[in-house]
């Protein structure tokens, strides 16, 4: 789920104005992991962008790590205290999946329905560099046809309580987002 992402500069003016801080962002149509991705945090300055690395590789994993899975993120030792302390967000223009048709890989663009940033859910680990995992819950009806796990979005309306909120209180936001904020469309 969700290994490959899509951002471009384009909204760069919106994310800033959304949280009061000066977001920049390079284009990116095939963001991959192990990239260095644009995320937003809060700490006692307000609203932040922090850069991270895309994955992390646990000394007892023998792949680049880049979801979590929202339903076992808060009682994962691995991600527990990233979740509890080190939340971000990943502003994106959208995802992509492949489904295959008729024997051929089909590749989809998952956006935001009225072309508006979308912010996927993330937990930051600090080190020498930052690194990011995203966040993953069962899909929605409409994203359900093309893969079992989706992006965790958090709307703009949800941004402060998705930093300020204990673990415990921030689970209704760990769901799918409505089959209408995702519009789904082929892409090249």
């Amino acid at each position: 789920m969700c290994g490959r992402y899509n951002v471009q500069g384009r909204i760069a003016p919106i994310v800033s104005k959304l949280f009061d801080t000066q977001f920049t962002v390079e284009t990116n149509t095939n963001f991959s992991p192990s990239q260095l991705a644009s995320t937003i945090i809060a700490d006692e300055r307000g609203y932040q962008q922090m850069n991270a690395n895309w994955g992390i590789k646990p000394n007892w994993s023998k792949k680049l790590i880049i979801n979590a899975q929202s339903e076992t993120v808060a009682n994962k030792p691995t991600f527990r205290q990233a979740f509890q302390h080190q939340r971000c967000l990943v502003p994106c223009n959208g995802w992509y999946e492949w489904r295959t048709e008729d024997g051929k890989k089909v590749k989809y663009h998952f956006e935001h329905g009225d072309k508006l940033p979308l912010y996927m859910a993330g937990i930051l680990f600090l080190h020498e560099m930052t690194e990011l995992v995203t966040l993953t819950t069962q899909p929605n009806g409409k994203c359900s046809q093309y893969h079992k796990r989706m992006p965790v979005i958090i709307l703009p309306e949800d941004n402060d309580y998705w930093f300020n909120a204990s673990t415990e209180q921030i689970s209704p936001l760990m769901n799918a987002v409505n089959d209408d904020v995702i519009n789904i469309k082929k892409s090249d």
